[in-house]
């Protein structure tokens, strides 16, 4: 059995080590001052900030990108950003995207076998086909033309390397669309 001797000296210990860790949380507090926002929490931005945003950036027209566009360089980054999700052969059928032969002045959302996001559907009733400016405004931003798209994509904002793709996708085909006029 415990004499209270003992037990004095345990409740000592126990009290002591407390005390000790009360003072030194008081003089680390003393030490590395933290100070105190004058409002608690971020200031987030109103309304009018938020519909004060910079307005869209204008399309150039697509017989001007085109005029200067590579298809051999559009090959290349084509394959290099599309390539792990669309075919470029002919009859060689989607993939994770429907394939991309013959793509200019195709029907949209036409190619067989693969579904179509509701959006791209109703885009299709519309649109009709994929025109050279059709195709400039989804690789320019997927979501922005067509807002539920399936595709991860987040668009090409260079003028000059989305001509090359329009021009590499335009070869895409075994009689190419005419060019546009300027």
């Amino acid at each position: 059995m415990m004499d209270s001797f003992e037990f004095n000296k345990i409740a000592g210990a126990v009290l002591s080590v407390l005390l000790f860790v009360m003072g030194l949380g008081i003089f680390s507090s003393a030490i590395f001052h933290a100070q105190q926002p004058k409002t608690p929490g971020y200031d987030l931005p109103s309304a009018e900030v938020a519909a004060a945003a910079p307005a869209a950036v204008a399309i150039v027209p697509v017989a001007q990108i085109l005029a200067s566009a590579d298809p051999a360089k559009g090959a290349g980054a084509t394959k290099a950003a599309c390539g792990a999700c669309h075919n470029f052969e002919q009859g060689s059928g989607s993939k994770a995207g429907p394939t991309l032969y013959g793509i200019v002045n195709r029907p949209i959302a036409s190619a067989a076998g693969f579904a179509y996001s509701s959006s791209l559907q109703e885009k299709a009733k519309t649109d009709k086909e994929w025109s050279f400016e059709a195709l400039n405004a989804f690789i320019l931003n997927p979501k922005g033309y067509a807002s539920n798209t399936k595709m991860a994509y987040g668009g090409e904002k260079n003028d000059g390397r989305r001509g090359d793709i329009l021009a590499y996708l335009r070869s895409l085909a075994s009689s190419p669309a005419p060019l546009l006029a300027k």
